[in-house]
């Protein structure tokens, strides 16, 4: 499979989640490639209508793109728990309330757990990269890190579920790591190795 080669100076980061956007930027940054945040261009965020991590990021970039006129990465990421299903899954920023305030969702998290009665506390994050160009040309990719999850959160770092989130053989939460290891191991790291082989490698 031939994927399209990343030969534009700018990208707009199709976020409005600020964490997420400085950790994409971080991510690019030995390209140097000029980021710009769909917030900061006042992009209005579109519905996230799919029914996949995949789907959803790639309407978030093609509307950014469209809206542009330049090319559009967009993330769709979340927390997917064996116990619960999958939940929150695709809805896991949903979970946070119109306040996005996470700790609401990790609350949430945790009292669905304790409903179920279950000592299985597997969990792992998807995230979904979707690279799109104004023209509609879209490639994608998908990331993933296997963990459990502790209670309480622990560490102030990171964002979203990162506090209650251990990865495998590791002791720290996300949220208790630095961005640099964090990075290393991440589903969004994951994706984005596979995004750079295919489209950023020199």
């Amino acid at each position: 499979m031939t994927h399209r080669r990343y030969t534009e100076r700018q990208l707009i980061i199709a976020s409005h989640n600020p964490g997420k956007a400085r950790e994409i930027a971080e991510l690019l940054a030995p390209f140097g490639i000029e980021v710009i945040s769909a917030a900061a261009l006042n992009l209005p965020e579109p519905e996230e209508t799919g029914t996949t991590f995949i789907a959803n990021a790639e309407l978030k970039a093609r509307a950014a793109a469209t809206a542009a006129a330049l090319p559009a990465l967009a993330d769709d990421s979340g927390l997917v728990v064996e116990a619960l299903g999958g939940a929150p899954g695709i809805f896991s920023a949903r979970w946070a309330g119109p306040g996005k305030d996470f700790a609401i969702a990790m609350k949430r998290v945790e009292d669905e757990l304790q409903a179920q009665a279950t000592a299985n506390r597997r969990a792992h994050f998807i995230a979904a990269l979707a690279l799109c160009w104004p023209d509609g040309h879209c490639e994608s990719f998908e990331g993933r890190v296997n963990g459990a999850l502790v209670w309480p959160p622990r560490g102030g770092k990171g964002f979203g579920y990162d506090p209650i989130f251990v990865p495998d053989g590791h002791r720290q939460t996300f949220g208790e790591m630095e961005p640099a290891a964090k990075h290393a191991i991440s589903h969004r790291a994951d994706a984005f190795r596979q995004l750079t082989a295919a489209c950023f490698a020199r």
